[in-house]
């Protein structure tokens, strides 16, 4: 037992289920990687070089970006490494540094969520306070509590997990999300009541004050004039779709850690795959295409990018 409680070697067994396909399944990761890189880097260099785009929700929104970048980048270059080798080996000092910063960073989103609920609510329903209100020391309160508030909680379990004793050296992941909490032989109350405590505040509280914040803004846009109506629907809609993909695959997490159901792992492999590609790739679709100033912008940018090759043949 004592040898079992020393484990430092992880194994990503699940690896064994799809060893035939690694090089395809190495492909399309690499390819999908190279695309959330390049498009939500995209986003955020229009934001940065455009001045009306320096307003509160569009730095919300390239924080949020900012977090799809570092997430994807915490797990998609261990993935690739995984897939091209024979073993797929992690210490366990290295796989709490991924889930820590994965569920950081995560978790960070439903913050930033909801600080762009509270922007569009104060845009639509107090316009003329608008400025004295959403500041730029009121934005850099916002991002220091969302990515500094998730950290904080984040670490103790990391902090926790690390002192637990190990029973089991295979991950039943392709990387250290939740599953980490599988390998410990029993799980503490520190990390049990702290789960309970990021749940609820770092996701449900969110969820519910959006959820609240838009359902008041549509009832004062559906009292408005038809301008009104569009501006909500226009800045709003984007926000709820993210929020909703967040969701749906958050629960999905949690729900597999905790509850261990007996899912086809070839399912739960392709499911976990979905939490990693979706909100990434979706966010720079999202806000690119639907969020008028941002695709004004970018539809300049690609026409620029046509006319630039045919001026030099020129």
């Amino acid at each position: 037992m004592d040898e079992e409680s020393n484990v430092t070697y992880l194994t990503l067994h699940w690896y064994t289920e799809i060893n035939k396909y690694r090089y395809i399944f190495f492909f399309v990761m690499f390819t999908l990687y190279i695309l959330i890189i390049c498009t939500n880097s995209t986003i955020l260099y229009l934001i940065w070089i455009h001045k009306n785009l320096h307003e509160p929700m569009y730095i919300f929104i390239a924080a949020l970006l900012l977090n799809s970048v570092l997430y994807s980048t915490t797990v998609y270059p261990k993935l690739l490494i995984d897939f091209s080798s024979e073993k797929q080996v992690t210490t366990y000092s290295a796989c709490l540094i991924q889930f820590f910063i994965f569920y950081t960073l995560v978790l960070s989103e439903f913050l930033l969520l909801a600080a762009m609920a509270y922007d569009r609510y104060v845009a639509i329903c107090k316009p003329l306070e608008y400025q004295t209100i959403m500041t730029k020391t009121t934005v850099s309160i916002f991002l220091v509590v969302a990515w500094l508030v998730p950290a904080c909680q984040v670490a103790v379990q990391a902090i926790a997990s690390a002192e637990a004793k190990l029973c089991d050296s295979n991950i039943k992941g392709i990387f250290c999300n939740n599953a980490v909490y599988t390998l410990q032989c029993e799980r503490s109350k520190l990390i049990t009541i702290f789960g309970v405590v990021i749940v609820l505040d770092l996701a449900m509280l969110p969820m519910l004050f959006i959820v609240f914040t838009y359902t008041k803004i549509f009832v004062v846009s559906h009292r408005s004039c038809k301008e009104i109506r569009k501006k909500a629907a226009e800045t709003c809609l984007p926000h709820l779709l993210v929020l909703l993909s967040l969701s749906v695959f958050f629960v999905y997490d949690v729900s597999i850690a905790r509850a261990n159901p007996d899912f086809p792992k070839t399912t739960r492999i392709i499911m976990t795959l979905q939490i990693m590609l979706y909100q990434p790739l979706l966010n720079p679709f999202i806000y690119g295409l639907k969020m008028k100033e941002i695709s004004k912008h970018l539809n300049k940018l690609l026409s620029q990018a046509n006319i630039s090759p045919k001026a030099k043949v020129k």
